[in-house]
């Protein structure tokens, strides 16, 4: 079965499986991503199943995490959250079906080979082999008689195991080279048997899910020939599988902590605006050819195929993520990015109602959009861009060092407000000419004047032009923070 095989919209069944040992990790969020693309374009389903059978490492807050990432990733889904540590005595009746089928056997071995008992040694080409060493218990011959035995898989002797991945091709394994993997753990006083182990409950899940598309990170590959052998084992057509390429730092190791923030939501709190994660995740392994980058959520659902998706690992670079920020800022429809913008005020203390509908909500766009252009992130409309939604902002020391020493200023701002004041008309070209008016009056460059007003108005240095400031902020507004201004002299 490949990828390219005809499949209907009703058929596509994938799913999202993370397990809450840690919070929705860039690598993570790129899978979660790249099911929700695959299922949507084919109009199919998409599952989210927390793997949490792990009860030492997961905690609840976790799982809060993992969701709260993906929503505001805006990667939904159709079907759950099912949680794995609800489905126990699921996972135990299809362990005993594969043990009834003889394609498992009862292992009396003492817990610390459940891991496999494999080692490794130099071939004949100094090349690592798996040497695997089969306990005597598959032939019916218990090692520790009297203890309670796990369930473990019976790897066929010699042959391969094959199957097709959409990304990788033909893969094939060595039986060999596998070990005989536990499906359930022995059980604990009255219990037949105890947890189910990874390989058993995914595959378990995947049958029961009816899930047709495994997709998922490169890191699994060497969990697949198992999982297709217990396909097989349950009467089970595997999946069709599409191992992803995975994300490596700048220095290319597998990316984590040392390489800077790997949870998602420390993005979501720096103030990335969703879209744009979505369009950098996505390109991060994936490439719908040609050289656009610049791809809306439209553009990912109509492009994206398992085709597109690459071998070769892709490369975090936070200096890209903050491009595609700033592209996103600058070029999504106003109405798009206001309720980020909103969201974000809210956040910080800053909205006010009147700024929803009517004339605030004009007022409100038009103020957007003329910051929009110099903000990198969102908490910079509420950072430096302050004094545009508050009246209470701080004035930057260095600022008032470099525009407010000449003795000049306090004369000039004092004539500006007055001027100001007297206008009749509140637009562009009428500030511009009256503030040029006093800076020619005065004798000085109307350079001079304007950094000094910038200061005086929002606090700041660097700004939006300043007439265009000027009218955003309102005539009111403008002549009342001159003169408070002028407070700093006395």
């Amino acid at each position: 079965m490949t990828e390219t095989k005809e499949t209907t919209a009703s058929e596509v069944r994938v799913r999202f499986a993370p397990s809450p040992t840690g919070y929705l990790h860039v690598g993570g969020a790129r899978t979660a991503l790249f099911n929700w693309l695959f299922a949507r374009k084919r109009r199919g389903t998409m599952i989210l199943r927390i793997e949490d059978t792990d009860a030492e490492r997961n905690k609840p807050e976790l799982v809060t995490g993992i969701i709260e990432g993906l929503k505001w990733l805006g990667v939904d889904w159709d079907e759950g959250p099912f949680y794995q540590s609800q489905r126990t005595e699921f996972y135990r009746e299809m362990g005993r079906k594969v043990l009834a089928s003889g394609h498992a056997f009862l292992c009396y071995c003492p817990p610390e080979k459940y891991v496999g008992g494999d080692h490794a040694e130099e071939g004949a080409e100094s090349v690592k082999v798996r040497k695997i060493t089969r306990c005597t218990c598959r032939e019916g011959k218990p090692s520790t008689p009297g203890t309670k035995p796990a369930v473990r898989f019976k790897v066929p002797v010699g042959g391969t195991t094959k199957f097709y991945d959409a990304v990788f091709g033909e893969r094939e394994f060595s039986n060999d080279e596998i070990e005989d993997f536990v499906l359930l753990r022995s059980g604990k006083e009255s219990e037949e048997f105890g947890q189910a182990m990874y390989q058993m409950s995914v595959v378990a899940d995947d049958i029961d899910m009816r899930i047709t598309h495994v997709i998922r990170g490169a890191d699994h590959i060497s969990n697949t020939p198992k999982q297709v052998l217990l396909y097989r084992a349950l009467g089970a057509e595997p999946p069709i599988f599409a191992h992803v390429p995975l994300i490596l730092g700048p220095d290319k190791s597998r990316l984590s902590k040392r390489h800077g923030a790997t949870d998602v939501n420390m993005y979501r709190r720096e103030g990335f605006l969703p879209e744009a994660f979505r369009n950098f995740l996505a390109l991060l392994g994936w490439s719908p050819g040609g050289d656009e980058e610049y791809l809306r959520t439209s553009d990912l659902l109509e492009k994206f195929s398992l085709e597109g998706v690459s071998r070769t690992n892709g490369v975090f670079d936070r200096a890209k993520l903050e491009w595609f920020n700033t592209q996103y800022l600058q070029k999504l429809p106003i109405e798009d990015l206001l309720p980020e913008v909103e969201a974000r005020l809210k956040e910080d203390g800053l909205w006010k109602d009147e700024w929803a509908a009517g004339a605030g909500h004009e007022w409100f766009s038009r103020t957007v959009d003329l910051l929009r252009p110099r903000v990198r992130l969102l908490p910079d409309f509420s950072s430096w861009s302050r004094a545009f939604f508050s009246d209470e902002f701080a004035i930057d020391p260095a600022a008032k060092a470099k525009f407010w020493k000449d003795e000049k200023v306090p004369g000039l701002l004092a004539k500006l407000a007055d001027a100001l004041g007297a206008l009749t008309e509140w637009n562009h070209d009428a500030c511009d000419h009256a503030s040029r008016k006093v800076a020619e009056e005065g004798g000085v460059k109307a350079g001079l004047l304007i950094n000094a007003t910038r200061v005086a108005i929002v606090g700041q240095a660097v700004a939006p032009p300043l007439f265009d400031t000027m009218v955003v902020l309102g005539q009111e507004r403008v002549v009342r923070r001159l003169r408070d201004a002028l407070k700093e002299w006395k």
